[in-house]
């Protein structure tokens, strides 16, 4: 599997840890097995990427209690709930938290293994986006104060003449300006450099 993607099984009842990791582990899955929702929910960081098979029901907390927190952290980590019966209300409002799947107990092999990699595909997605979004921060750091504003001015859309006017130099200082921003952003040219300033979700603007 992708260098970094873990799945992390959370569930009190050991057998059912046991019957997962093994199973995944047939498939090649990476998996971290935790067995109390509060060693979890310690060790859990925006750096932890793949997904979690959370059970609905434990004792010290309920996997909704867990999902709300995981979100109130900022985990992004997509979650699979694990239900056994009668907890079909509890899995649909799971999902309405923010589950991406839930499977009854006991379940196929097949139906948990499909699950897994429909959630690790968007597990890695998720990975892939926040990796593009430090990389840009990192570039952006690199930017001198004096260039960091020229950047601001170029995403909203002024022209060289106006950024010159409004920073009150010249326009050729400008465009030595644009050019060491476009050179450390490793932009190909300045519609891209526009662009991978939005897409990788900075807000400039000249507020």
């Amino acid at each position: 599997m992708s260098e970094g993607l873990n799945v992390y099984i959370l569930d009190d009842d050991e057998a059912v840890r046991d019957s997962m990791s093994a199973l995944l582990d047939s498939y090649g899955f990476e998996q971290k097995v935790y067995a109390s929702a509060n060693t979890f929910l310690g060790s859990v960081t925006s750096e932890f990427a793949g997904c979690l098979l959370l059970d609905i029901r434990m004792p010290e907390m309920d996997g909704l209690e867990v999902l709300q927190r995981l979100v109130t952290k900022g985990i992004k980590l997509p979650v699979i709930i694990i239900t056994g019966h009668g907890d079909l209300p509890m899995a649909v409002k799971a999902m309405k938290f923010g589950a991406v799947d839930f499977i009854e107990k006991p379940f196929e092999e097949d139906v948990l293994v499909d699950s897994v990699r429909r959630a690790m595909a968007i597990g890695k997605q998720i990975h892939s986006q926040d990796n593009e979004k430090k990389d840009l921060q990192q570039r952006l750091e690199k930017l001198t104060p004096r260039e960091h504003e020229v950047l601001i001015h170029i995403t909203n859309g002024l022209q060289n003449k106006v950024i010159a006017y409004e920073m009150g130099i010249s326009p050729r200082t400008i465009e030595i300006h644009r050019a060491r921003v476009i050179e450390k952003m490793q932009a190909r040219n300045l519609s891209h450099l526009v662009r991978i300033a939005i897409e990788g979700g900075v807000l400039l603007t000249t507020d």
